[in-house]
């Protein structure tokens, strides 16, 4: 979880499991954090996991088994499907570990099916791999990861992990049950099942892979109709993971009998409908207004090595929408590469420029402070050199990623839609004056400086973007 902790992605949830042996995390955030999150993910799980190692209930590939990019909002299905073969090269390029597409993402039928894939798991494959041309990878070489093992990255619905428990120590039983519930053996469709003895107690797992279609209260029941062939009955149920509010609606809906139930009866529904989401007082305004604010009050931070800095943010993300809008696009699709590489490095700056606006705040806040206590102390005087370095380097480190936004920016020109142009023109425009407002700042902070050296090495650095 450290690992993946980076601007623009959220920890929804965290679930443990030491019976089944397996960790599931739900991460949320915009398109390109998540993608680099994830990337991040699987190294750090290589690293700490060693499936030599490893044992558990449940079936698994690799250490990072499974990733699936789930579209919430403002993303398609398709731009999940892309967004997973990138991450699927990069965790090769970076990890060297083989990766399998599935669902959406699966280059063929046959990789749909997850079971398919993770079929013989990390002990079963590692020969197979080699040996059977129908089990190599989508990424990466014929061969697992030594301890790691492969990774099956891909895009779909939201999935709900869904596991009821029985009063019985028979796993037989949980087992026939999950053969007569799950669509592969002619059961609910949209439902996967297995059965499992989890802390001596028959347990049926499911997966639910399009609740809307085969709700929650569809499969509770069914496993009670079957359970009671067998003299069973379930004592409780789980949820792995996280659950859509739709769901538990629909589960409250049918047993509660309830007659012209409506979502918008539930209070906090109502509440959102009314005071959330895109119907927010203030709109896009809200969002930039209390920073506009700041910089206008007559204190000394935020200044202009914080406006330059959101600058080259705002260039940053103004170039990923343009590049976004038409990656993906039949017009554009033999500049693919191209449009994902500068999306995926345009997001690192953008992160990066919107960290360096709360930075140079500091480092001012930094310099007067060791100002006030050189003043106090003799002793303190190196204390100002060390501030007026770093206060210097936060706005140099502003001018360079904002010259390396604007190169991209150019770049993007001739690959996208021609429609969107003003946008690119802002976006540069931006960018220049990022590196004007760094540049000023380094200028300025340098004319205290008394470590030549250093001095001599910013200068060539800020020569180059001049």
């Amino acid at each position: 979880v450290e690992a993946m902790k980076l601007a623009g992605v959220y920890l929804l949830d965290r679930e443990m499991d030491s019976d089944h042996n397996r960790c599931v995390i739900t991460l949320v955030g915009e398109r390109e954090a998540i993608q680099e999150a994830a990337i991040r993910g699987v190294g750090k799980a290589a690293e700490l996991i060693d499936l030599n190692q490893h044992q558990g209930a449940h079936p698994r590939l690799g250490a990072a088994d499974v990733i699936p990019f789930i579209p919430i909002e403002g993303v398609t299905i398709e731009d999940c499907v892309a967004m997973a073969r990138h991450v699927g090269e990069q965790i090769w390029q970076r990890h060297k570990i083989p990766v399998y597409l599935y669902e959406a993402a699966a280059a063929s039928p046959e990789r749909q099916n997850l079971e398919n894939i993770r079929r013989g798991q990390f002990e079963g494959i590692r020969t197979e791999i080699v040996t059977n041309p129908a089990r190599k990878p989508d990424f990466g070489e014929a061969r697992l990861h030594p301890t790691a093992g492969a990774c099956v990255v891909g895009a779909r619905k939201f999935l709900i992990a869904y596991n009821i428990f029985l009063n019985t120590t028979d796993v037989e039983i949980a087992k026939k049950i999950a053969k007569s519930v799950r669509f592969s053996t002619g059961g609910l469709r949209y439902v996967k099942a297995a059965g499992f003895l989890v802390r001596g107690q028959a347990q049926v797992s499911t997966n639910l892979t399009d609740f809307e279609q085969t709700p929650i209260h569809r499969v509770f029941e069914m496993v009670c109709a079957e359970a009671a062939r067998y003299g069973a009955v379930p004592t409780s149920s789980e949820i792995v993971g996280l659950v859509p509010k739709k769901a538990l609606e629909q589960a409250a809906e049918w047993f509660l009998q309830i007659e012209h139930f409506d979502s918008s009866l539930i209070l906090e529904n109502r509440l959102v409908a009314v005071m959330g989401g895109k119907m927010a007082v203030g709109g896009i305004r809200a969002g930039v207004e209390p920073f506009i604010e700041q910089l206008a009050a007559p204190t000394a931070t935020p200044g202009g090595g914080s406006a330059a800095a959101a600058s080259g943010a705002m260039a940053a993300g103004l170039a990923a929408m343009v590049a976004s809008m038409s990656r993906g696009k039949k017009a554009y699709v033999q500049f693919e590469r191209e449009l994902t590489e500068a999306i995926s490095r345009l997001s690192l700056l953008r992160e990066e420029l919107k960290a360096s606006i709360d930075a140079d705040a500091e480092s001012y806040n930094s310099v007067m402070a060791a100002y006030k206590k050189s003043r106090e102390s003799a002793s303190a005087d190196g204390l100002i050199d060390s501030a007026l370095k770093q206060a210097t380097s936060v706005p140099l480190g502003v001018a360079e990623r904002a010259r390396e936004v604007l190169t991209i920016s150019a770049s993007l020109g001739p690959i996208t839609n021609p429609n969107m142009k003003s946008d690119l023109t802002t976006a540069s425009a931006l960018a220049r004056a990022a590196i004007e407002g760094g540049l000023a700042n380094v200028d300025i902070n340098m004319e205290s400086l008394k470590d030549a050296e250093f001095v001599a090495k910013v200068r060539r650095r800020a020569g180059a973007l001049k």
